[in-house]
């Protein structure tokens, strides 16, 4: 093998592991099976969500894996592989897929990564089930409106029953 083959293939590696170092989260998926309108309709979903969606080698998975420290996720390389990556949101990934694996049966969920540790496929399932990012905010905001919220009918309530007194 050339030099530059080489050298290219490294190349490819070292991007991958840059990948892996920038994401937040990362699902590992097969998607044998899917459609071209169908892997067209999953890369929108992703993209809408700032998430990337990478076909690379297996063997260049595993070694880039194996740079980053992440050694448990070798077993999910194997056959037709994709890798979604997300720099941003740590739930959307999985979110989206697992969405779209009810849909499309074809769509098989391996594995992945969960802010730099190795996530197991019941580990991805349970990360889908939770909101968005977005979501979660919007709870926690309700939760911290509450005793301010209640805080205000109170006055409210003793303001109008001083009307009514004065009435």
């Amino acid at each position: 093998m050339s030099k530059e083959v080489i050298a290219k293939k490294a190349a490819a590696v070292e991007e991958v592991v840059a990948k892996f170092n920038e994401a937040v989260s990362c699902v590992v998926i097969d998607y044998r099976g899917l459609t071209v309108e169908q892997v067209t309709e999953l890369r929108k979903q992703l993209r809408e969500e700032k998430v990337e969606l990478r076909v690379v080698k297996n063997t260049y998975l595993k070694r880039a894996a194996d740079k980053a420290g992440y050694e448990g996720l070798d077993d999910t390389f194997s056959g037709p592989t994709a890798v979604a990556f997300s720099k941003e949101d740590v739930v959307a990934p999985a979110r989206i897929l697992a969405k779209f694996a009810k849909d499309a049966e074809a769509l098989e969920i391996k594995g992945g990564m969960i802010e730099g540790k190795v996530a197991s496929l019941e580990q991805i399932n349970e990360l889908a089930k939770l909101p968005s990012r977005e979501g979660l905010l919007s709870m926690l905001l309700s939760v911290l409106q509450a005793p301010v919220r209640n805080v205000a009918y109170a006055v409210k309530a003793v303001a109008d029953s001083k009307d009514d007194d004065a009435a």
